[in-house]
């Protein structure tokens, strides 16, 4: 099995798609004035959804996780480089939080 799409929402739609795509590199695929979908490897989408005004912001200091992977240690390094702040450093990932405050990782463990 393989992860076909994963939705974040957003009151921050532009924001949130220029890290993923700026910082991470996701190639867009699509883009409409509620979402835009990026690609996440060769069969995986990020779809990044325009909240509705009603909905909660992500809490602050929330634990939930998004992990990307690499091949090797170099490549978790160059993306430490495009990086503003980490928040926690292992052997094989990084840790940070994207505009909304959700953890994001890369690593090649």
């Amino acid at each position: 099995m393989n992860v076909h799409h994963v939705a974040l929402r957003t009151h921050k739609l532009a924001r949130v798609v220029r890290f993923y795509r700026d910082v991470l590199g996701l190639r867009v695929l699509r883009e409409s004035p509620r979402s835009t979908w990026l690609a996440m490897g060769r069969r995986s989408i990020l779809m990044i959804e325009r909240a509705e005004k009603n909905e909660p912001e992500i809490p602050k200091g929330t634990k939930e996780f998004l992990c990307f992977g690499v091949r090797t240690k170099r490549d978790v390094s160059r993306f430490k480089a495009r990086v503003r702040e980490i928040e926690h450093e292992t052997d094989f990932t990084i840790y940070f939080r994207d505009p909304d405050g959700r953890r994001v990782g890369v690593s090649c463990y």
